[in-house]
């Protein structure tokens, strides 16, 4: 092989159309845009554009509701919990928290809370303090030995649930 030979794999340089070069090369006039009318000009975008006609998503109904109170919980599971005491990563002398499940690496952002759930066994004897838990994981720890404490979110709108049934 000389210097004079190489060359690039075929197909590896594609030549560009060259529009607007005259009536002789195919391309001229026009340049492939055929004549006037919105799809000629640039910067077209008719997404969903029926001729006039309502669009198909204007004339279906609205449904649902994004509720925009809805507190977003990272859900942690007994089974996850204790494979972190197992692992050394939580110390079941202390009380677990938040701070305590983040650094142990159970999830990375806390986001509203932390909410406990009963899926999987729990051996250890723990104190937990999250924003909510189900009344199954509530149950679990208390058998291992442990106790739960549920802070605010689900407390206060547990203490508003009861100020209404008293009036």
């Amino acid at each position: 092989m000389k210097l004079n030979e190489i060359r690039d794999n075929a197909g590896a340089r594609k030549v560009g159309k060259r529009l607007g070069r005259g009536i002789g090369s195919g391309l001229g006039k026009t340049s492939g845009h055929g004549h006037k009318g919105q799809k000629a000009r640039s910067g077209v975008a008719i997404k969903g554009f029926e001729g006039g006609q309502m669009p198909l998503h204007r004339r279906l109904p609205k449904r649902g509701f994004k509720n925009i109170f809805r507190l977003d919980y990272v859900e942690v599971n007994l089974g996850r919990l204790q494979q972190a005491i197992d692992a050394g990563k939580l110390d079941t002398a202390k009380p677990v928290d938040a701070e305590a499940l983040k650094a142990a690496g159970l999830f990375k952002s806390s986001r509203d809370g932390v909410r406990l759930l009963a899926q999987g066994e729990l051996k250890a004897k723990i104190e937990i303090t999250v924003a909510g838990a189900s009344k199954a994981a509530i149950a679990a720890v208390e058998k291992a030995g442990g106790s739960v404490t549920v802070t605010a979110p689900a407390a206060a709108k547990q203490d508003k649930n009861e100020t209404t049934a008293e009036a």
